[in-house]
């Protein structure tokens, strides 16, 4: 069974430093882009930041650029969002998102994570 799972969220004082990190695990052939979402309750899920399975091209969210950084492990399994100068309205629910394949053979699949909470508060 593939799983996505998030950490690094909690309790930070605006102007702080979280470090997200997003481990994929399980059957996995293959894995595609993967994606750092946030969403506050009762709005849209927003694309905070995403990365290629190569790793060569990287976009954020004008909201976090020069703030939030992403990046992964030389083997591709851990991606990480470095988020810096946290203000509050970057309080959310964080989800890693990634399209991956089981096998050679199989379809690719979308997974998420189970979210984990940033909350930007004096």
């Amino acid at each position: 069974q593939v799983q996505l799972v998030e950490s690094g969220g909690g309790l930070v004082q605006p102007g702080g430093s979280l470090t997200l990190s997003c481990t994929a695990s399980g059957r996995i052939f293959s894995r595609g882009d993967l994606h750092w979402y946030r969403q506050v309750p009762g709005t849209e899920r927003e694309l905070v930041a995403q990365i290629t399975s190569t790793g060569r091209t990287i976009d954020y969210a004008d909201s976090v650029k020069g703030r939030f950084v992403i990046t992964r492990d030389d083997a591709g399994d851990t991606v990480f969002l470095h988020m810096n100068n946290l203000e509050p309205e970057d309080s959310a629910m964080y989800y890693c998102n990634q399209e991956i394949w089981k096998t050679e053979l199989s379809p690719r699949q979308q997974y998420w994570g189970q979210g984990t909470q940033v909350t930007i508060s004096s």
